[in-house]
Formats: C-alpha cells, structure tokens, sequence
C-alpha cells in the first residue's frame, strides 16, 4: 500500500476505560519507503466549544488513538498545523519507561 485516503477517528483515552474525546477525521497516509506520513483534517468541523476541548486536550498529551474504520488502531502523536487547520499525524515513540511520559493507553 502506497497510500490510504479515507475516515478515521481520533480519539483520546484517559485510561483504559474512559475515552475524553472523539473526532472524526478525514485522512491521508503517505507511504514512501518505511517511512509514513499523514495529513488529517477534522470532519465535520468543530463548533466553538469543541474546537476549545481539542485543543485542551492537545495541551494536556497530544498522543491519540487512531481509528479506522476496519477497527484497527495506532498511537499518534498529533500536531495542529498552523496554516489551514490540517493536523499531522506521526506514529507514537514510547519515551524510557521511567520518564513521566504519555498515558500510552491502547485501546
């Protein structure tokens, strides 16, 4: 696969059974190599209060859980790109165990 267009949701747990927030997106994965890259866009776009709640929630951790439709998931680390409203999404790198990390809650 070389690339993947479609719907997915983002969501953000705050344990493994309390889900904060849920988003659905429209995206776009690249593949070249072993390398990926990926462009979402919110959809539908987020009224005023919920546009306030995301980015709380980019504050607090901006790892995700995304995902698609087939059911399937992956941890992501989501960054808002400040252009056009387009987030980016790269896969999650667990940081030393020790370290006061992300929740890394898998879903």
């Amino acid at each position: 696969m070389d690339s993947y267009e479609g719907t997915a949701t983002l969501e953000w747990w705050a344990n493994r059974s309390t889900c904060l927030g849920r988003l659905g997106v429209r995206v776009a994965v690249r593949v070249t190599g072993d390398d990926w890259t990926c462009d979402a866009n919110l959809a539908p776009a987020l009224s005023a209060e919920d546009r306030e709640r995301f980015d709380f929630l980019m504050r607090l951790d901006p790892v995700f859980t995304l995902r698609f439709d087939d059911g399937s998931t992956l941890l992501v680390n989501a960054v808002a790109a400040v252009d056009d409203g387009r987030l980016v999404l790269t896969a999650y790198q667990a940081e030393a165990p020790d370290s006061a990390a992300s929740r890394r809650v898998r879903q």
